[in-house]
């Protein structure tokens, strides 16, 4: 957290993308997201709804599971730094998928973050927090 301990000041102009196929996580994520106060938090349901909401709509942060219908999290990632419009989108990773070669491909494909299935609440907060920390002045 910043110095006075809350990011809401920062995060409710910000808008984030949840991408899941399991509706129970993607409301799970969604309310973490709402209590840290984003503005806007929109959800797809697999990768190829996740691309038209990129293309459509200014999304400053993207939560995605490895493991989605029609494009896998991980093509999602690399469809997202291949674009001039998402290069340096800040993208967690939430997976089952917790095997060396799994997290080598993700970081290979530049993902921010990375976090393992079963997860907790201040879990997805502080990665979420570590990767919109504001840089230097």
């Amino acid at each position: 957290m910043d110095k006075e301990g809350s990011w809401g000041d920062r995060f409710r102009r910000l808008t984030a993308l949840v991408v899941d196929d399991s509706m129970t996580v993607r409301n799970y994520v969604a309310s973490v997201l709402r209590s840290l106060e984003f503005g806007t938090v929109v959800q797809a349901a697999d990768g190829h709804k996740a691309m038209t909401v990129l293309k459509n709509t200014r999304i400053d942060l993207v939560v995605a599971d490895w493991n989605l219908p029609e494009v896998n999290g991980l093509d999602l990632l690399k469809w997202v730094r291949a674009r001039d419009a998402t290069r340096d989108l800040p993208f967690l990773m939430i997976t089952a998928e917790s095997s060396q070669e799994r997290v080598f491909l993700a970081l290979e494909a530049r993902v921010s973050e990375y976090i393992v299935k079963p997860f907790s609440a201040a879990t997805v907060a502080e990665k979420v927090c570590k990767m919109l920390k504001p840089g230097p002045p």
